[in-house]
């Protein structure tokens, strides 16, 4: 039976891997938070990799707070960095195969079609930054592993964009979002599926893979289909602006390309609004 490491198991997508690991029971998973393995600590990393046994490692621990990283650059590089390559030091001692979720934010956003796995990387703040150094990380040190940039997760867990807007959809009539920004919002089961079903397959190409929903939108595309789909169009008005002020720049288009993973596990992508619409019919 192959054995399975999650860290970050209390995050959005370590919640979502758990509800996807239901339907592996040939897969035996053990979920970690930062209170049972700090993945920063490169001396309690090595202890529990020589205490317990792994045949993969699904890295989903993270610190994603992309404005507060601006000011919190140590701690955005000592988790999304330095904890990633204490992971992959030990991953290479003892033979796991590494999967590790990076973001689209590792480009600057300034080409106009979608991403590929092979373009270039320029980061244009410190969260991008900082996820950077840890694919740089992984590369120079693992041999077998997946990095798996995607983009604007959002689920029923943790704090994302669709909560976000359920939640304001409560509190006001009117809400103004901004078209900035193009990129795919990415429903983090699906991700999570995806994950597992790579390790299922034993798919040994390993590398670097893009995974988003199909399709592309702004934030007031997605706003306005997350009130849609939840009935509240009459209730809530979804306002666009051209322009909205954050602490961290962002890129303006961030759709990634994501054909080399639809080959290598031969599986359909759901479009981002199928798959939203889903989601939140089982919330309702």
């Amino acid at each position: 039976m192959k054995k399975v490491l999650i860290t970050g198991a209390k995050g959005q997508l370590g919640c979502c891997l758990k509800e996807a690991s239901k339907n592996y029971p040939d897969i035996d998973f053990s979920f970690v938070d930062k209170e049972i393995l700090d993945i920063t600590n490169p001396k309690v990393v090595t202890t529990f990799f020589e205490e317990h046994t792994f045949d993969f490692c699904i890295n989903a621990a993270a610190y994603t707070q992309v404005d507060k990283a601006e000011s919190d650059e140590e701690q955005a590089f000592l988790v999304n960095a330095e904890g990633v390559k204490n992971l992959s030091i030990a991953c290479k001692q003892r033979n796991v195969t590494l999967f590790h979720i990076s973001t689209d934010y590792v480009f600057d956003g300034n080409k106009q079609l979608p991403y590929k796995e092979t373009d270039e990387v320029n980061p244009i703040n410190v969260y991008g930054a900082s996820k950077l150094k840890g694919e740089e990380y992984i590369k120079e040190i693992c041999d077998r592993y997946f990095i798996f940039r995607t983009s604007w997760l959002y689920s029923q867990y943790g704090h994302n964009f669709l909560k976000s807007i359920l939640k304001l959809s409560k509190e006001k009539d009117t809400l103004t979002i901004t078209t900035e920004q193009t990129g795919s919002p990415t429903n983090a089961n699906d991700l999570a599926d995806v994950l597992i079903k790579c390790i299922h397959l034993d798919l040994k190409e390993y590398g670097i893979y893009h995974f988003s929903n199909d399709g592309k939108a702004t934030w007031y595309d997605f706003a306005k289909s997350i009130i849609e789909f939840s009935g509240l169009s009459k209730v809530v008005h979804v306002v666009k602006t051209d322009y909205y002020p954050t602490f961290a720049k962002r890129p303006a288009n961030s759709i990634l390309e994501t054909s080399k993973i639809k080959n290598a596990l031969r599986v359909r992508i759901l479009p981002w609004k199928e798959s939203l619409k889903i989601l939140i019919n089982n919330l309702i």
